[in-house]
């Protein structure tokens, strides 16, 4: 058995590669107390757009500047098609990124690889091997293919000469322990040498799946400390070490544990990874985990949102591989791209009248009677936005939705609202526009950054963001003053937080002699008053 740790090249899917170097010390130092067998530093590629930390390209001159302890064998990956399209020959492609291993401090090299690129692979192998390096080649996305597709692909790598290991990896994290005893038994039946596991968390069935695939003797297996890697991530460092610690005296766990308290666990705080329903549904759903990991980093979207966006892109073709596009389109729900469009229905609307918008920030349930008293008192036009279901349908005057991602996910609350609708209709599509029931008027949507106006059938916003478009109407339909309740705010610096006061801004130099008040707690810079002061 051999443990491969492959922490800096997987966990740098969260924070671009670029790890401290006091991290990455006691990360070294760690692995070489625990005799940790593989330690794989990170990527290996060519010139990429944007930055990425050393670890997505581990030159030779980086890891040769690296204090690397004596003990583990270091190695790099190198995705296939990194070398497959660099438009140069496979040789030419690999000497350029790879010097001979006598040379280097890395001793292993192992090439990612989807199913389709398994026949493209072979002079890859070859070169590397001629280069002295140990060799393994990962099938990746291995969960689901037939048992004849992986066995023939394992006959196909059984075939290259020198080929050091054959690995599987449960990309989607979808994978039990019965799948796990499939696929080693596919392989089996091609390939007689050694096979390696590297497994994903999104179900929390890593470790189990790490420990069947041992007991099937499977020999390579992969771990990250705290399971640090692309979406849920992978089976933990830790956890395997304490397992196997029972029956063996060949790994030294302590050195680890001291590594995830000192400081793995803040950064797994700090960035997310790990087991959650979301990466589980996903996971169900064979939808890639960087489209959930993507979702969930972005703070615009809550659980509906993502959920909806998850519901989404499992009715589509092709989303066990990451594409960005597909992800803008699952954000957006929107691929009729249709034209901006509106009308003038609300133009006037709200004259002389005060505009309550109501929005579902923690505070509302708390607050909740006193807004209630405060529009059977004050009578003032009520905007929920989206559909708010903790306020009564009798208080609420229209629904404001901006973005269908709210309606494909609470579609059946609106079909249910007695109020009606305001919506830019160019953003849905027409079978969702044929799905509500309800009345509805239609004011269109511009969003371009650093812009805002209200003009006679749409606005224009600077951030696709619902309170936006309830404040550009606002203006449209010439409401005299604007309340807002639920409306909380966020943390400081909270890329939110920061939209919010400029979108506050806008509104100011927009329209100077509509007045904005708070009458629920907020952390925005603007007037406070409250939901319990007397009508006076």
């Amino acid at each position: 058995m051999k443990i491969l740790d492959c922490t800096l090249r997987d966990g740098g899917y969260y924070n671009n590669w670029d790890f401290t170097p006091e991290v990455v010390e006691a990360y070294l130092n760690a692995m070489a107390l625990a005799n940790i067998d593989y330690v794989e530093l990170g990527l290996r590629n060519f010139p990429k757009a944007g930055f990425d930390g050393p670890f997505a390209y581990t030159t030779e001159t980086f890891i040769k500047g690296l204090n690397l302890p004596k003990g583990p064998t270091y190695g790099v990956m190198v995705d296939a098609k990194t070398i497959l399209d660099s438009g140069m020959p496979i040789e030419q492609a690999v000497n350029a990124l790879f010097v001979d291993a006598v040379d280097s401090p890395v001793q292993l090299v192992r090439v990612a690889a989807h199913f389709h690129e398994v026949e493209s692979s072979e002079a890859i192998i070859r070169v590397l091997k001629a280069k002295g390096y140990i060799v393994g080649y990962n099938l990746m996305q291995a969960g689901g293919k037939p048992d004849d597709i992986i066995a023939e692909k394992a006959r196909i790598a059984a075939s290259w000469q020198g080929l050091d290991c054959l690995y599987f990896a449960d990309s989607l994290g979808n994978m039990d322990a019965a799948e796990v005893t499939r696929i080693v038994k596919a392989i089996r039946t091609q390939w007689q040498g050694d096979i390696g596991i590297h497994t994903h968390n999104n179900m929390a069935k890593a470790l189990d799946n790490t420990l069947t695939a041992k007991d099937l003797g499977v020999s390579w297996l992969d771990v990250t400390v705290t399971g640090m890697g692309r979406g849920a991530g992978n089976a933990q460092t830790e956890n395997l070490l304490a397992v196997i610690d029972r029956n063996e005296n060949k790994y030294q766990p302590s050195a680890v544990y001291e590594l995830v308290i000192r400081h793995f666990e803040q950064m797994q705080k700090d960035y997310g990874w790990g087991s959650s329903l979301l990466y589980f549904l996903g996971a169900q759903n064979d939808v890639h985990p960087t489209y959930i990991q993507n979702l969930i980093a972005n703070k615009h979207y809550g659980t509906e949102e993502i959920v909806g966006a998850i519901n989404y892109l499992s009715q589509l073709e092709g989303t066990t591989s990451y594409n960005g596009d597909v992800m803008e389109t699952a954000i957006s729900f929107d691929t009729a791209k249709k034209a901006v469009t509106g009308s003038n229905i609300l133009q006037n609307k709200f004259a002389e009248k005060e505009l309550l918008i109501i929005s579902n920030g923690p505070s509302l349930e708390r607050y909740l009677p006193a807004i209630e008293a405060y529009i059977t008192e004050r009578k003032p036009i009520v905007i929920a936005l989206n559909a708010i279901s903790s306020v009564a349908p009798e208080f609420i005057d229209y629904y404001c939705v901006s973005h269908n991602s709210k309606f494909l996910t609470e579609h059946e609350i609106y079909n249910s609202l007695q109020s009606p609708l305001i919506m830019p209709a160019h953003r849905f599509t027409d079978a969702e526009l044929r799905e509500i029931s309800n009345e509805f008027f239609d004011y269109g949507l511009n969003v371009e950054p650093k812009q805002f106006s209200a003009e006679n059938k749409f606005c224009t916003v600077p951030f696709d963001l619902t309170a936006a478009y309830a404040l550009a109407l606002a203006i449209h339909a010439n409401a005299k003053h604007i309340s807002l309740v639920g409306v909380d705010g966020y943390e400081l610096g909270d890329i939110r937080q920061i939209e919010m006061i400029e979108l506050f801004n806008h509104f100011k130099a927009t329209a100077p002699k509509i007045t904005i008040t708070a009458l629920t707690p907020t952390s925005y810079p603007i007037e406070q008053g409250s939901i319990y002061a007397p009508n006076i």
